[in-house]
Formats: C-alpha cells, structure tokens, sequence
C-alpha cells in the first residue's frame, strides 16, 4: 500500500470504473459496485485492495496465498483463493499502469509549491544545518544535528535522522533516512524505479508507489541512485557502505554492513543479504538472492533469478565459485596459446 505521507489516493473506485480504466471487460458475477480503496502487492493486499499477477513461478504461490479483494491476472493463471476476484487481462501491466495512474495520478514527479525554502510545516531538530539553496518540503521532518548542503533538495514527507550529513545537490524524495546517515554530494535518493509495460506499440511508465528506507549508519557515495519501490519498499541494511556511481533499483532489499563498490549495479527486486563484499562493475540482475557474507570480483555478474551462496568467495559471468572461475580462465589461456603454438593465432 503506498504511504499516504509521499502519495496522494484519489479512490476509493467501484469495480465497474476500475474495468472501464483498464478496458476489461467486468468479471462474471461480480457485484460492478464493489469499492476498491488502495492497491497492495500480493503479499500486502486486504479484501478491498486491488493487486496484480503477472504469471509466473516466482510469483505463483503469492498469488494462491493472498488475501486481495481483486486481482489482475493472466488468462490461464492458477485458481484464484476464495473471495478474491480475478480481472483477466491480456497485458497485466499494461492494465495496472492505467489503474495505478487512476489512483495516483502524481505520482511521478514531485510538485514543490510556491515557499520558503523551508516549508512552514517542515519539522527541524535543534543545530540542523541549512546550505545556501536547500529546500525542505511539507511534513519533511529533519533529526538535531543533520547538515544539508548547498542546493539539497528533502522532498515533502521525507524524514531524517539525527547527526545526518546531506551533501551538496543530494535529491531525497518518498524516504525514511535514519541516524548517522552519509549521503555525497549529487546522490540521488526516492526517484521512480524503472518500470515499463511494453508491447509493440511503445512503453508506458507504471507508477512507482513504495518509498526506500535507509537505516542508521549507511553510507551513500557521490552520484549514486537508490530508486524507490514500485509497492514494497527499496530497503538498505544498517552499518551498508556503498561506493560512487552505484545503482539500487526498485524494490531491491539490501542487508546490513555490506560493501558495494563504484559503478555497481543491483537491479530490481534483488535480495542481498548481511555482509556482502560487492567489487566495482559488479551486475546483479533481477530477482537475485545473494546470500550473507557472500564476496563477488569485480566485473562479476549474476543472470536473472541467480542464487548465490553465502560465505563464498565468487567471479566470472554467471558469477560462480573463485576456483572454477580460475580454473575455466586458465583452461582458457592455456587453449589460446596451444592454437598460437600450432599457427592458428
């Protein structure tokens, strides 16, 4: 359910003009006055929300368990649970783009009113520190002792923790930072993750309604981008450590006291669990699980859905063990300079 302190709800909306949204036909039976109020993710979803299935394995047994009013789906998904309603949909996230637009239709971008740099609502602890040209939106909250450099931007809602340091040109928007928070100069904080329906007729952006959380003691290097989650939220462990020119995409749930190195990058709904060693140009695609204390090379990457075995040191692409990894670029080497050997080079 999106937080009501970034995003503004215009439901609740009957079933009937939640199917007129979307261009689907109504279900068969199904009461078209039916008040839907919000919508959820599978997990999250209650008996008045709306949440969607797209297919798949991953997601199969989310969409069995879940307690969601309503459901957008495929034709041919499995069996819906009593008292959930199906909306059957030839492109699921083409239809929840449109619904989540009917909901949340300013949800893409921040709108700053005309103020003071500091909103009259904006709630500041004692010693906070304001750079030339920083901007603190309505009900942003801002803990004692936190420094906000020159032309920081703390959008509408966003709370810091104190003895926080924000540095110059920082965006922060839809977040919750906690104590002790480092964040460099022009990271980039809250902004929608890159999720797009697509077809043959171009892409349509799907509003993006979570928020990212960042616990006590987390670093953030200069240029780096955490991307807010498109339901869940975008979560950095406590004591987490990351580099330069890193990307965190949507969604993504990164545990305590990891490293991530410059030019990284973690895309969406990956797990990445405490402790993690990640060396520069790392690339983890979607949905990876990485487990606790984990180490990977540099220039090491997963392939979608990878799971990756805590305690282990890992290389290559698919990331697999050091020693294999070693041994298949040796075995490499040595073939290389047999074909050279045999005039072949």
């Amino acid at each position: 359910m999106a937080d009501p302190r970034f995003y503004d709800n215009r439901g609740p909306f009957s079933l009937a003009a939640i199917c007129r949204a979307a261009k689907l036909a109504l279900p068969a039976g199904a009461d078209p006055g039916a008040e839907i109020c919000d919508l959820a993710s599978l997990s999250g979803a209650g008996p008045q929300q709306l949440s969607f299935f797209a297919g798949g394995k991953p997601l199969r047994d989310n969409f069995v368990q879940s307690r969601a009013g309503f459901c957008l789906a495929p034709k041919g998904a499995p069996p819906p649970p009593q008292g959930m309603t199906v909306l059957t949909a030839t492109s699921v996230l083409h239809a929840w783009a449109e619904v989540a637009a009917l909901f949340y239709p300013g949800a893409a971008l921040d709108v700053w009113p005309m103020r003071p740099a500091v909103s009259a609502d904006a709630e500041l602890g004692e010693n906070v520190v304001l750079g030339p040209g920083a901007a603190v939106g309505t009900g942003a909250e801002i803990g004692d002792g936190t420094i906000l450099g020159a032309n920081a931007s703390v959008g509408p809602g966003v709370t810091i923790g104190r003895g926080c340091e924000i540095g110059a040109n920082v965006s922060i928007s839809h977040a919750h930072l906690g104590d002790r928070v480092l964040v460099l100069p022009g990271a980039q904080i809250g902004a929608p993750g890159f999720g797009l329906a697509s077809s043959e007729e171009g892409h349509i952006r799907i509003p993006q309604l979570g928020r990212v959380i960042i616990q006590d003691g987390v670093e953030i290097g200069a240029a780096t981008t955490v991307d807010r989650g498109a339901l869940r939220d975008t979560v950095i462990g406590e004591g987490t450590k990351i580099d330069n020119l890193v990307q965190i995409a949507h969604n993504v749930e990164i545990g305590r006291h990891c490293v991530i190195a410059a030019q990284s990058g973690i895309a969406g709904s990956c797990i990445i669990e405490d402790f993690v060693i990640m060396g520069g140009q790392v690339g983890i695609a979607d949905h990876s699980h990485i487990g606790a204390g984990a180490r990977l090379a540099a220039r090491s990457a997963t392939v979608s859905g990878q799971k990756v075995e805590g305690g282990r040191d890992y290389g290559g692409v698919p990331a697999k063990s050091i020693r294999e990894w070693a041994r298949e670029i040796h075995a490499v080497s040595r073939l290389a300079a047999r074909r050279n050997k045999d005039g072949h080079g």
